[in-house]
C-alpha cells in the first residue's frame, strides 16, 4: 500500500465540514525543561476529544455515499468508538461498538450518547475486533487502524501540522496499531522529507518496535497501560510497511514517564492529555530522543479523553514522586498540646498540612502515646528534606509512611 499525496489532500477536503483545525501551541516552559523548542499539536481539542474522528469520518462518508443508511460495527477502547459514533450519527448510519469491560465510564457514556449501540465484551480491543468481524457481512467493519481510508483520514493531520509549523525538524507521534503514524508520516515525508518522524509507544504494548525488529508484524504480550489507546498487540498489515518506509525511529517509554508527562502537561501548560497523548513528552523525559536537543519539535497530543478519577490518581502519584507530598509517621505523647506543638513546627518550616490520622491502638504503643500520620505539601524533595531535618532538630523522630 502506498499513500498518494493527491488522495490525502482529497480526503482532507472531505473532512473540512466536520474536522477542526486544532491549534499548534508553543511551550517555553516545557522547552526549557527538555532542552528543545517544543510545540504542541492539540488534537485533544478536536471534535470527540481526539484525532480519531478524522479516519472514522473519512471511512464512513465514503460508505454513506454508496450505501445510505448502512449499519457499521467497530471495536475500541474509547476514541475510535466516539469517532465512529459521531460520524455515523451525522451521516445517518447505524453504529454498533464493542468495548472492553474495563473501558473508561466517561468514554463509554460519550459513545452511547452519540447514538451508537455499545456492547461490552472481554478485556481487550482485540477480543472486540473478533466479535465485530463476526457481524459482517450484515454490518460493515470500521477497523480502528488497518484500513486505507482510515489511514488517509489520519494523514490529513500531517498536512495540517506542516502548514502550521514551518521549520519543524521533528514530529513525535503516538503509536498503537499504527494508523495515525502511518498516515501522518506518509503525508509529512511527501512534502518535507527532511523532517524526522519518530513514533513513541508504551513499553507495555510495544508492537511497533517488535515488528520493526522482526521485519514483519508480530503479536506481543501487552499489559495494562496509562496509554490505553495504544494497547494493541499487533501492528496492522497495512500500517507496517508505511511505518517501515516513512518513520525514522520508534522508541518505548515507561509508565512512570507517561504519568510524569501527563502531570507536566496539566501543570505547565494546562493541557489535559490522555496517556497516549502524552507519549511524545514522555520520550523526552525518558531521554529516548537525545538527538533532538535544541531542535524545533512538534509533539502530537493525540487526545484528551482521560477519566477524571484516573487523572486525580495520576496527579496525586505525581506529587508524591516529585516530593511535593511528604508522608510520615511520628509517635507523640497522648496529651493535650502535643499535636499542636508538632503542627507548629511544620508551619515553622513553611510546609502545609493536607491530612492527619491517628493510631492509638497499635500493639507496640504504650497507653500514653499515639502514632500520628501526616501528609504534608512541600515544594519538592529539597523542602521535604529540610522539613525532616527541622523536625529532627526539634526532637521528633519521624518515619516515612
Amino acid at each position: 500500500m502506498s499513500m498518494d499525496l493527491a488522495a490525502i489532500e482529497k480526503t482532507r477536503q472531505l473532512l473540512e465540514p466536520v474536522v477542526f483545525e486544532t491549534p499548534l501551541a508553543p511551550s517555553p516552559n516545557l522547552s526549557k525543561l527538555v532542552g528543545a523548542d517544543l510545540w504542541l499539536k492539540l488534537e485533544n481539542l478536536q471534535r470527540t476529544g481526539s484525532f480519531k474522528i478524522r479516519g472514522a469520518y473519512a471511512k464512513l462518508a465514503r460508505l454513506a455515499a454508496t450505501r445510505p443508511g448502512a449499519g457499521v460495527v467497530a471495536a475500541s477502547a474509547g476514541n475510535h468508538a466516539q469517532g465512529v459514533a459521531v460520524s455515523a450519527a451525522k451521516l445517518g448510519l447505524k453504529a454498533t461498538i464493542f468495548m472492553p469491560h474495563g473501558v473508561s465510564l466517561s468514554k463509554r457514556e460519550a459513545t452511547a450518547a452519540s447514538g451508537a449501540q455499545v456492547i461490552l465484551l472481554g478485556d481487550s480491543v482485540a477480543q472486540g475486533l473478533e466479535a465485530a468481524r463476526e457481524q459482517t457481512p450484515e454490518l460493515t467493519l470500521i477497523h480502528p487502524y488497518d484500513d486505507e481510508e482510515i489511514i488517509l483520514g489520519q494523514a490529513s493531520l500531517g498536512l495540517e501540522v506542516l502548514e502550521q509549523s514551518p521549520g519543524m525538524e521533528a514530529l513525535l507521534v503516538p503509536v498503537g496499531g499504527g494508523g495515525l503514524i502511518a498516515g501522518v508520516a506518509a503525508a509529512v515525508k511527501a512534502k518535507a522529507p527532511q523532517v524526522q518522524v519518530i513514533g513513541v509507544e508504551p513499553q507495555r504494548a510495544a508492537c511497533a518496535g517488535a515488528a520493526l525488529l522482526e521485519g514483519q508484524p508480530v503479536s506481543v504480550e501487552t499489559q495494562p497501560t496509562l496509554a490505553d489507546g495504544t494497547r494493541i498487540s499487533r501492528l496492522g498489515e497495512l500500517t507496517y510497511p508505511l511505518i517501515e518506509k516513512y518513520v525514522d525511529q520508534v522508541v518505548q517509554v515507561s509508565e512512570d514517564h507517561i504519568s510524569q508527562a501527563m502531570l507536566l502537561l496539566l501543570e505547565r501548560r494546562r493541557i489535559v492529555a490522555e496517556g497516549a497523548g502524552a507519549l511524545g513528552l514522555a520520550a523526552f523525559l525518558a531521554d529516548e530522543v537525545p538527538q533532538l536537543a535544541g531542535k524545533k519539535v512538534v509533539l502530537l497530543i493525540s487526545g484528551g479523553n482521560v477519566d477524571s478519577n484516573l487523572l486525580g490518581r495520576i496527579i496525586d502519584q505525581g506529587l508524591v514522586r516529585s516530593g511535593r507530598i511528604f508522608r510520615f509517621w511520628v509517635v507523640l505523647p497522648d496529651v493535650p498540646g502535643a499535636l499542636a506543638g508538632l503542627l507548629g513546627e511544620v508551619a515553622g518550616a513553611q510546609a502545609n498540612v493536607l491530612h492527619i490520622s491517628h493510631d492509638r491502638l497499635g500493639k507496640d504503643l504504650p497507653p500514653h502515646q499515639t502514632r500520628v500520620r501526616l501528609e504534608i505539601e512541600t515544594r519538592g524533595f529539597a523542602h521535604a528534606e529540610e522539613l525532616a531535618a527541622w523536625l529532627g532538630e526539634s526532637g521528633y523522630a519521624i518515619e516515612p509512611a
